[in-house]
């Protein structure tokens, strides 16, 4: 049976989460979670994602991301299966990390009560997985989660606050209501009842294929059937920033290394400019192996999974000179 299609488009907003496999955990210590949301940050910087809010639970995680372009699944890939490697060499473990595919919910942004619905859902999760004591306990002392980055200033580059904020009628600087508007919400977790409304709405909101209404229901219907046309006809669709990025590196790479592209395919796929650039390119877009393997001549996708594993840490001199010589490009 064909996997469902992912729908992605330039300005899409996702609502995704993601359990370790056979609903093991993720992360292990603090060191982990450290490197899982240092691996977050990177993605952001390679795919120019919108980051709206975030949680790292014991056994999976939520995002609330928007794409500015269309690159959804490329981000993703690079996402899950860079802190997947990373995961497996620090604790020297093999095999699958996540539990089968990611859910990417769509979510209707430009309508204020999804995105707070989406974004309440995630904030509350430590309290309704009793991580955190209410009644004993802050939600923002929860520290793996954007929350904190909501009632406290500054909140980092990388995290957008402000579509959040403004679903309920607040701007940046009204953090404290945001704070009494979440503590309200914790508490209403402790009353029985109320615990019961809200997670009978938040089943509907796991369960769904979508968070909207019917306008943005038909709209998304109709991009699927134009993205499976496309696919089926082989058309390309909007170039994707990672691709964008990916192609001003390869001519600022080269250029740095003096080296031209019609020298690539008469040169050595194993020469040290080469393993640098694709150790380089590999680390600074979301681009496919095969494309960087393509664009070096260098053979085999595998060959630059093996560049990257030379690269990274290499005491070479000749690979640290030139790697010092791309760090120097502005990017």
């Amino acid at each position: 049976m064909a996997r469902p299609l992912r729908i992605e488009f330039s300005g899409a907003t996702y609502h995704l989460m993601a359990r370790g496999n056979q609903g093991q955990k993720i992360c292990l210590d603090d060191a982990d979670r450290q490197m899982w949301l240092a691996t977050l940050v990177e993605a952001w910087k390679r795919t120019g994602w919108r980051l709206h809010a975030w949680v790292l639970m014991g056994n999976h995680y939520h995002l609330l991301l928007e794409t500015p372009e269309p690159n959804l699944v490329s981000g993703m890939k690079w996402l899950q299966g860079t802190y997947t490697q990373r995961f497996n060499a620090r604790h020297r473990q093999r095999g699958h990390l996540f539990q089968g595919r990611y859910r990417a919910i769509p979510v209707e942004a430009d309508s204020g009560i999804y995105l707070q619905t989406v974004s309440t859902y995630i904030h509350l999760n430590p309290a309704r997985a009793k991580l955190i004591r209410v009644g004993e306990q802050k939600l923002w002392e929860y520290p793996w989660s954007s929350y904190g980055s909501y009632v406290r200033l500054p909140a980092p580059v990388w995290l957008t606050t402000e579509r959040v904020l403004g679903s309920l009628g607040l701007g940046p600087q009204n953090r404290s209501a945001y704070l009494a508007y979440m503590e309200s919400r914790v508490l209403e977790l402790g009353i029985r009842a109320r615990r019961k409304e809200l997670e009978a709405d938040w089943r509907a909101l796991r369960r769904g294929w979508y968070l909207g209404g019917e306008g943005f229901r038909d709209d998304l219907l109709e991009r699927a059937e134009g993205q499976s046309s496309a696919a089926k006809g082989g058309g390309s669709g909007d170039k994707l920033h990672d691709q964008s990025r990916a192609e001003y590196l390869l001519q600022a790479g080269l250029a740095a290394l003096e080296l031209s592209a019609g020298q690539l395919p008469k040169l050595p796929k194993g020469m040290s400019e080469k393993l640098v650039l694709a150790w380089w390119w590999y680390s600074q877009t979301t681009v496919p192996r095969r494309w960087v393997a393509e664009q070096l001549s260098m053979g085999y996708p595998t060959r630059v999974s093996q560049a990257v594993s030379a690269v990274e840490g290499s005491r070479d001199p000749k690979l640290r000179h030139f790697k010092e010589k791309l760090r120097e490009v502005e990017i």
